[in-house]
């Protein structure tokens, strides 16, 4: 009788023939990996061998079948949703629940759902609290929207809005109703945090789940020219910081803890909840879903907009510095030993308000696939760039568009989506 060790061996020698045979004449990247691995799978099934390490033959192979990406290449936006038109929309996600639909947000403080089909007709209102948000300013609404990481079981989502009296951020879990997904208990509020704001601008306003299901929060310097409170620069401050909280224990009695990996928990005079700071107002941030890289688009004052990578405890400079260079402009020279620079920046020659947007994972772009994809609001120029850790490899300018750039969106697919002041929702075509 034939041993399962010998068995196993055998499968291995075949698989290699496999990969050697494909290799010497190989087929398309896609029918490749579906070649071998269904091969694989084949073998696994004749031989018994384990399926842990079939598991481990087929990443291997992917990592070495992995092609080098396709050069970034100039592209084109289109109107998607045609039917779809909406004042102020600032952000547009998904539940990561299997269903398929996405939620967008108005600034003035409704969630719209629905189906993400080319034909939908007319959203349903998720929920409506526009009588407790104050939009009274250009930076001030309801601006982001993050579905909890147990969503599916427990219908728990997270919302940024600015409020009055006084002027205030907040961030609040709602509760889907159970018997209906399309629509959100008003009542249901949980108050999680409130931050004092001076003014009415720089709010940020961004929030999300990391990949260690902490809720990632984005505040602005608290307004006014040059960060005159300096707030960017005071760790005993929320405001200039992005935040990092654990809320999967949040009730009326204890609404978040913070993290004790939290670089500034032990220090006195700083407030633990901050992950990073130095930043003037980051409008839409992200992580890799491949990398785990955090992305951020920080908005400058009067010469330069940046992109940053967010680490644990990084400071981002502002206000001694806007992007590379010192702040105010007139000061020569600036220490900038203890800061993170930006990756990239760019001038007020092509634009004057950066917003963030996403590392796209999808597949309908295919030389996009890892770029990072940005814009701006007031010229409509999008770029992609490439970062392997330490530099950028590779940085394009894919359209100068008409657009207002509000935010860029995603789907459960890593398909991106792009929102625009024009009231139309778009997205990025191949001009080949």
């Amino acid at each position: 009788m034939v041993s399962r060790l010998s068995l196993a061996l055998t499968g291995i020698i075949i698989v290699l023939a496999v990969v050697l045979v494909v290799f010497t004449n190989p087929p398309p990247q896609d029918e490749m990996m579906v070649t071998v691995t269904e091969t694989i799978a084949e073998i696994m099934v004749e031989t018994t061998i384990p399926k842990t390490e079939i598991v481990t033959t087929v990443k291997t192979l992917t990592q070495i079948t992995a092609a080098e990406p396709l050069p970034l290449q100039k592209m084109s936006v289109t109107a998607v949703f045609h039917r779809l038109l909406f004042d102020r929309m600032i952000h547009l996600t998904h539940a990561g629940d299997g269903t398929n639909r996405l939620f967008l947000v108005l600034q003035p403080g409704q969630i719209l759902v629905f189906l993400n089909v080319e034909s939908v007709e007319s959203p349903v209102v998720f929920l409506d609290i526009r009588d407790q948000v104050d939009s009274s300013g250009n930076e001030e609404g309801l601006l982001g929207l993050a579905f909890g990481p147990e969503y599916k079981i427990d219908g728990y989502f997270y919302v940024y809005y600015t409020a009055s009296s006084p002027e205030r951020s907040v961030i609040s879990r709602f509760s889907v109703i159970p018997s209906d997904p399309n629509k959100a208990d008003p009542d249901s509020e949980l108050v999680i945090l409130e931050v004092d704001q001076p003014a009415d601008n720089h709010n940020g306003g961004n929030l999300i789940f990391g990949p260690d299901d902490y809720l990632y929060i984005g505040l602005g310097d608290g307004g006014g020219a040059g960060d005159p409170d300096e707030n960017g620069q005071n760790k005993s401050t929320l405001l200039g910081t992005i935040l990092r909280i654990d809320i999967t224990a949040s009730s009326s009695g204890e609404r978040y803890r913070i993290p004790p990996d939290n670089p500034y928990t032990e220090l006195d005079n700083f407030r633990g909840e901050i992950w990073a700071y130095g930043l003037r107002n980051p409008w839409r941030f992200t992580f890799d879903k491949e990398t785990g890289l955090f992305w951020v688009g920080d908005v400058g004052q009067n010469g330069y907009e940046e992109v940053d990578i967010v680490k644990r405890g990084g400071n981002y400079g502002w206000n001694l510095m806007e992007g590379f260079h010192c702040f105010p402009p007139l000061i020569p020279v600036c220490d900038e030993s203890e800061l993170e620079l930006p990756i990239v920046e760019y001038t007020h020659a092509d634009g004057c308000s950066i917003t963030g947007g996403y590392v796209y994972r999808g597949s309908r772009l295919e030389s996009l696939y890892g770029a990072y994809v940005y814009g701006d609001f007031c010229s409509g120029k999008i770029w992609a760039l490439r970062f392997d850790g330490s530099k950028v490899t590779e940085h394009i300018e894919l359209i100068d568009s008409p657009l207002s750039i509000s935010s860029f969106g995603e789907d459960e697919e890593g398909e991106l989506y792009i929102l625009s002041f024009d009231g139309r929702i778009y997205r990025l075509e191949s001009r080949g």
